[in-house]
């Protein structure tokens, strides 16, 4: 049985190493210009290079984003960008708009397009149409129901390969086509520089009472009317997996390499039980559960997966993220014959601590930091700078890129 994609967001080339490293068959990622997330780290040309051929090197591909909504003066480089991307071996690119996917197809005539999710395909016909073109996978619009994605699996050519976001943020507006962020801060949303505006606090205002706001719902603290719980189906991989689909996307190219790695791990669990054996995935997505919870997030929704959202998929009194757990240390080595970690942190930490220790293809297992060491040998009792290097012992075998966290009982 050909297995599904897990493919993850990299927003930096270490975060790329991480989604990799923790599971990813792929990633995705964008240039300096072009893609839809202009606050991200990116990516130059040389790290487009090292990113793919690390990927390449784990058995993984590359995904380039090409998918903003250009206007004409945003054209006059593309020739000479693509011409570049072409050396950096990617797999595929990723794009929205018909002129773009044109000169991608006249330039780089070999090259995989897929067709961004904001391009809003939501029906075969739709799917049919890119494939004719050229195109080799459509990334569906989040609008769809899994019933509607069985519809069109069974409809396209089978050549055609069909990707969903099944995890991360969600959009108040028609898979990302907003002008709020326009008209409210002078940023422009389809060209990757959102401000968000979804997620701030709105009142109303009553014409003839300017300066007078009033909570649209009765609540001192305003309403965040626009403001969509997170989407998680990792509770539902078996729908996914049966639905047709060839690709299970995470968003968030924006968050955190600590991010990525933990619900990049979670994800490769879940789908690994589920072919593996359906009733240990049945036994275990608790745990999974449980365990993309410790990452960053908002409450969770299963979008349009299962029905039409409604108000109970909006988080009204607030737009602040749960954070229980906090990275603090990144493993970049271990000695096996003393049990010592070097460790590079990430947050500050403490000798007498406990932490919990995760790591791709492991159980996490949890420690006290019995002592740490600087970097000329001096004990020290704590680790305040940033990326500063320590030593430590652990309790079990670890191996670089494994994560040190701090449970929320003791933030």
């Amino acid at each position: 049985m050909k297995r599904v994609e897990l493919l993850a967001p990299a927003g930096n080339l270490e975060k790329l190493k991480m989604a990799v490293i923790y599971g990813a068959n792929a990633v995705y990622f964008a240039g300096k210009q072009y893609g839809l997330r202009a606050g991200a780290g990116n990516f130059s040309f040389e790290d487009m290079e090292k990113g793919a051929k690390f990927a390449h090197d784990h058995g993984a591909r590359a995904y380039l984003t090409v998918n903003i909504i250009p206007h004409n003066r945003h054209l006059k480089d593309m020739d000479r960008f693509l011409k570049k991307v072409a050396a950096t071996g990617i797999d595929a690119v990723i794009v929205s708009d018909p002129g773009i996917f044109s000169e991608v197809r006249n330039i780089l005539p070999d090259m995989d397009v897929h067709i961004s999710t904001q391009a809003n395909t939501v029906n075969f016909k739709s799917a049919e149409f890119w494939h004719r073109l050229g195109a080799s996978r459509i990334i569906l619009a989040r609008e769809l129901s899994v019933k509607e994605i069985k519809e069109i699996r069974q409809k396209v050519s089978p050549e055609l390969e069909l990707e969903a976001f099944v995890h991360g943020a969600m959009c108040i507006s028609y898979s990302g086509r907003c002008l709020l962020s326009n008209y409210m801060a002078d940023r422009a949303s389809n060209l990757g520089d959102c401000a968000h505006p979804c997620r701030w606090k709105y009142h109303l205002v009553e014409e003839k009472r300017p300066g007078q706001f009033y909570p649209v719902f009765e609540d001192h603290n305003g309403t965040y009317i626009f403001n969509s719980r997170d989407l998680c189906m990792i509770e539902y991989i078996p729908q996914l997996l049966e639905s047709g689909l060839d690709s299970l996307k995470i968003e968030g190219r924006m968050k955190s390499a600590y991010y990525v790695a933990t619900v990049v791990k979670a994800y490769r669990e879940a789908i690994d039980a589920w072919y593996d054996d359906p009733r240990s995935y049945e036994a275990s997505k608790d745990i999974w559960l449980e365990e993309v919870c410790k990452a960053s997030h908002r409450e969770f929704t299963t979008g349009f997966y299962f029905r039409r959202p409604g108000k109970e998929d909006q988080i009204y009194d607030r737009s602040s993220y749960i954070r229980d757990y906090t990275f603090v240390g990144l493993v970049l080595g271990y000695d096996p014959r003393t049990g010592i970690a070097t460790v590079e942190q990430r947050n500050r930490m403490f000798a007498g601590e406990r932490v919990e220790v995760m790591g791709p293809g492991r159980d996490c297992f949890t420690q006290e930091i019995k002592w740490m060491r600087d970097e000329e040998g001096k004990e020290i009792d704590v680790a305040p700078h940033p990326q500063q290097i320590v030593t430590m012992p652990v309790d079990e075998p670890v191996k670089p890129f494994d994560i040190l966290r701090r449970p929320p009982e003791e933030v």
